[in-house]
């Protein structure tokens, strides 16, 4: 639910701020696991995603400072795009998501546990949609909070749930654990990817409970199964 609207010299010193008031064997990040979820290999996803029939009105940026040239695509049983990867550390406050760690930091996600408190970013793999505008209306596409969504990145699928909504304008954001899964920095300050990362979003899929990853795995290779069989 963040906006990025810090201008590079105040993410620079706020990222600088953190960093000194961690410990050193902190500062450093860690080498993050690798990812292939299921028994579906992201060269066969991918293949599947190579032309876009565009469902959005409009295109969205990447940043504040880009300018807007990633559509949402539509395909039999999902909708998807490629885009980057900004961090999204909101939700519950952990060691690695909190307001000293994070410039845009907020306490809450638009969609919540079973047990009624935000989602968990540092531990929870989850993907940011943008909120409803004239560009385009999620929750008419079949998307929801809960539902699956197949990450892929440098040959790595992460399997991941709709977390949270994001600016009208900027696309293409995850949660710290679905970065650190597919070998991307997490930091949610300077870390992310600049560009390579695909979203492929089941349509009227939903995880439950949605906090469960291992459940939003076993549903998601069911489906993407589905998605190489109907496309």
């Amino acid at each position: 639910m963040r906006s990025r609207t810090l201008t590079l010299a105040a993410v620079a010193g706020a990222a600088l701020l953190a960093t000194a008031a961690l410990p050193a064997s902190a500062s450093g990040s860690a080498t993050p696991r690798s990812a292939q979820e299921g028994s579906v290999s992201a060269a066969d996803l991918l293949a599947k995603v190579t032309s876009c029939s565009q469902i959005s009105n409009g295109k969205y940026k990447t940043d504040d400072e880009t300018s807007a040239t990633i559509p949402v695509c539509g395909k039999n049983g999902t909708v998807f795009w490629k885009a980057d990867m900004d961090i999204d550390c909101d939700g519950q406050v952990t060691g690695k998501c909190n307001g000293d760690a994070d410039p845009w930091f907020q306490d809450d996600t638009a969609f919540h546990q079973s047990d009624g408190k935000p989602l968990r970013a540092e531990s929870l793999p989850y993907v940011v949609v943008p909120s409803t505008s004239s560009i385009w209306k999620y929750t008419s596409y079949g998307i929801k909070g809960g539902g699956v969504v197949a990450v892929i990145y440098n040959n790595k699928v992460e399997y991941a749930v709709v977390g949270d909504t994001g600016p009208t304008k900027i696309i293409g954001e995850a949660s710290y654990a679905t970065a650190k899964a597919l070998g991307i920095d997490p930091d949610p300050a300077t870390g992310g990817a600049d560009s390579g990362v695909t979203y492929i979003l089941f349509k009227n899929s939903q995880v439950s409970p949605i906090e469960s990853h291992s459940a939003a795995v076993s549903l998601g290779d069911s489906l993407a199964k589905q998605f190489l069989q109907n496309n």
